[in-house]
């Protein structure tokens, strides 16, 4: 994630530790994808209630864009930032492949620089990556245009209901997603459809400075 953002974004990011308590001024938060706490208990619980997340809950009231990736998919959902839950993949297997996923909704800060419903390819890594809400929420999410991502074609990797791969809150600022878009940024990953994701973002960044 460091790599890919700053080969896009053209300078490093700012590192900042769990432990700390502020964020410093930002124009984007990423919390990335691996492995917190061991996922013991449930896979982000615990980091959900690390000492930056208030940091992290009071930039997301702002506005300012946020984005989760994998294991930051599941914090942000722990933390209440994004609706749903996370459970076990329903083949019970850690999956590690590629897969499709369908731009549901084009018109968002995170999926602008794509087209509505274009298909695009991107790896996945995780265990605990199938997406639950109950039907009310579920309902709230798919009226609101929420669901930013599914998987496409059949490649849904974990039994994710209604094979959502990446949402928003209500806001539209805050985004989470299985799949990695930074595993797939350039010609030496083997393609670049990951990279709109942060172009995107960049984009919505120069609008609002304008």
């Amino acid at each position: 994630m460091i790599s890919a953002l700053t080969k896009i974004c053209g300078h490093p990011p700012e590192l900042v530790w769990h432990s700390e308590t502020e964020i410093p001024k930002t124009d984007l938060i990423v919390i990335p994808g691996g492995f917190s706490y061991g996922d013991y208990l449930r896979s982000g619980a615990i980091a959900a209630r690390s000492a930056v997340m208030e940091s992290i809950k009071i930039y997301a009231k702002k506005g300012v864009p946020i984005l989760g990736v994998c294991n930051g998919f599941q914090i942000l959902a722990e933390a209440g930032l994004l609706p749903g839950a996370m459970m076990r993949n329903s083949g019970l297997k850690f999956v590690c492949r590629e897969v499709k996923l369908v731009v549901t909704n084009a018109n968002t800060m995170f999926s602008s620089n794509y087209q509505q419903n274009q298909i695009i390819r991107c790896p996945v890594a995780h265990h605990d990556g199938n997406f639950f809400a109950d039907t009310k929420t579920l309902k709230q999410i798919e009226n609101k245009g929420q669901v930013v991502f599914r998987y496409a074609e059949n490649t849904n990797p974990n039994g994710s209901v209604n094979d959502i791969a990446g949402i928003t809150n209500t806001q539209g600022n805050v985004l989470g997603m299985m799949p990695h878009p930074e595993n797939l940024v350039e010609d030496f990953h083997g393609g670049s459809d990951g990279k709109g994701i942060f172009e995107s973002l960049l984009g919505a960044n120069r609008s609002k400075a304008a």
